[in-house]
């Protein structure tokens, strides 16, 4: 007869199965809510990027726009401007041609809105950007900028976001003098 021993197997348990998988999945909630939070909370600039410590803001100076209550395309380089990040200061105005005379606008130089920052004068339709290169170059013996008239694809006549297009920019003098300062 054939005896067989019986032998006893000891399952030795694994030393990961003593652990707790709550503790371990709760610190990892923990930290990827954590740092959720702290991205949110991170500075960003105009399109959502997060601005770092090496990056700096340019802080825009007020401007001051004068228009006529009715006037849509102002209203929307109003929007505009605040979009580039300046402040503004919109008022509305019945007696525009008074306003554009007192700052130095001739009729051939005018369109529908006018506006001053930095000491300059700013005639229509003009692109933030130009603005901002006007006040970093900081020309003597002119007046400011003008787009005459209402170019059709500039800030404020066409739809938001798109480049402007077919038309110049004129940097003027106190005698009317203009000079091309960006072509689109």
């Amino acid at each position: 007869m054939n005896k067989s021993k019986k032998v006893k197997i000891r399952k030795e348990k694994q030393w990961f199965h003593s652990f707790s998988l709550t503790p371990i999945l709760t610190i990892i909630a923990v930290i990827i809510v954590g740092g959720g939070v702290m991205w949110f909370e991170q500075p960003r600039d105009s399109v959502n990027k997060v601005v770092t410590s090496t990056e700096t803001k340019t802080v825009l100076p007020e401007i001051t726009v004068y228009k006529s209550a009715t006037c849509n395309c102002c209203r929307k380089w109003v929007d505009h401007l605040e979009s580039e990040g300046f402040i503004v200061t919109a008022n509305n105005e019945n007696n525009m041609n008074a306003i554009k005379t007192s700052l130095g606008v001739i009729p051939g130089l005018a369109s529908c809105h006018t506006a001053t920052v930095g000491g300059y004068v700013i005639e229509g339709h003009v692109p933030a950007k130009d603005i901002i290169r006007l006040l970093t170059e900081k020309p003597e013996a002119v007046v400011g900028l003008t787009a005459p008239g209402m170019p059709k694809y500039s800030p404020g006549m066409q739809l938001s976001g798109l480049e402007p297009r077919g038309y110049d920019v004129l940097i003027f003098d106190k005698e009317g003098n203009t000079q091309v300062f960006t072509s689109y």
